[in-house]
């Protein structure tokens, strides 16, 4: 019997494919960085964090949880590196294993800066835009403790951190990411150079929002021009106050994100990440328009877990190019095989979102084929 093409339905745009620089993603269904701190002590990547991003490889690309580039700037126990060879090494294994089931990926650097511990990273020095220290604890191998007053980087620092950035940047690629997600969100070291509450500098990289953007231009530049723009994204998220970044002023915000993204517009970078409660408000979608490329929005750690129907919203509504998505997919390793067929989902496990074995990690269940 002949199909009437008027009754089928088409294929939601979440579900269809979509270009980020030269990274080819089968939907727009995107794995948010989700820490987990499965990487022991040596921070290699091992057979567990292989299956549980091979597990997850049908959505259209994976972001990797935050990795050190060098190992001062470890921010958390059991947090995987890249700053070595045989960290390298580790994740050229779970790159194989996502490339074996068709999937795409991309490694995300992650500086810490002031949001480490001596007992996190190995009793190294911790260093920041200026001496503040987070009014707050983190969870260390001695228990919890008070983040430490960070040492100012002196502008020679400033220079070290961006080449340990560039080379983390180098390895991935080396060892077959598809590309590279600058962290500049979250209250990490990018994210305290934008903030005026963290960067307190009076020389070329504090005081104006010119000045404030600096550093992340420097660091999207130089990565960009040693694996590619089209490798590359970075990820922000204006307005979100983790790590007592405090951007509150919105006309500081649009000034600091503004020059930021139009410094950044030539480059030609993969995509834009933008962590927010709003996606389609007015300033994510100026900070697009600035940008002028690829966006994935993620709104998912502000207001609950992220939908099927918000995700679908999102992309129907023209807010984003893809969205990334933490939690849902967490719980669901087949999510995009679910979203598709409406399946039920497998609720989340928040107790066990952090540890170090299998249990609440790759243990999951798949739906059940007929």
């Amino acid at each position: 019997m002949p199909v009437n093409i008027s009754e089928v339905s088409p294929v939601p745009l979440l579900f269809s494919p979509v270009s980020l620089g030269k990274i080819e993603l089968a939907n727009r269904i995107v794995m948010a960085p989700l820490t987990r701190v499965r990487a022991g002590s040596s921070g290699i990547p091992g057979d567990l964090m292989v299956e549980y991003y091979r597990q997850r490889a049908s959505v259209g690309m994976i972001i990797t949880e935050g990795t050190y580039p060098d190992h001062a700037s470890q921010g958390y126990v059991g947090e995987p590196g890249i700053a070595t060879d045989e960290q390298a090494a580790g994740w050229q294994r779970v790159f194989e294993a996502v490339h074996a089931e068709g999937g795409r990926i991309v490694l995300q650097i992650m500086h810490a800066g002031r949001g480490t511990h001596p007992d996190i990273n190995g009793g190294r020095r911790i260093l920041a835009p200026s001496a503040i220290a987070i009014d707050n604890k983190t969870f260390t191998e001695k228990g919890e403790q008070p983040y430490p007053v960070p040492e100012a980087m002196t502008t020679a620092e400033i220079r070290t951190a961006l080449e340990d950035f560039v080379a983390a940047a180098r390895r991935a690629i080396e060892a077959g990411a598809d590309g590279v997600e600058i962290h500049g969100a979250n209250g990490y070291l990018l994210h305290q150079f934008l903030s005026p509450a963290a960067n307190q500098r009076t020389d070329e990289y504090g005081g104006s929002p010119h000045n404030r953007a600096r550093f992340v231009v420097e660091v999207a530049t130089a990565i960009a021009q040693a694996v590619g723009a089209e490798r590359v994204g970075l990820r922000i998220s204006p307005e979100v106050d983790l790590g007592d970044v405090f951007e509150t002023d919105r006309d500081d915000v649009l000034a600091t994100y503004g020059t930021l993204l139009d410094q950044l517009r030539p480059l030609g970078l993969a995509y834009l990440s933008v962590l927010h409660a709003e996606p389609g408000g007015d300033l994510v979608q100026e900070l697009r328009r600035r940008f002028d490329g690829k966006l994935i929005v993620n709104s998912g750690p502000l207001g609950g877990q992220t939908t099927r129907e918000q995700a679908l919203q999102h992309i129907e509504a023209g807010h984003a190019d893809a969205v990334a998505v933490g939690r849902a997919l967490i719980a669901n390793p087949d999510l995009v095989e679910r979203w598709q067929g409406g399946q039920p989902e497998n609720e989340p496990r928040p107790e066990l979102f952090y540890g170090p074995g299998a249990e609440g990690y790759t243990d999951y269940p798949f739906v059940e084929t007929a």
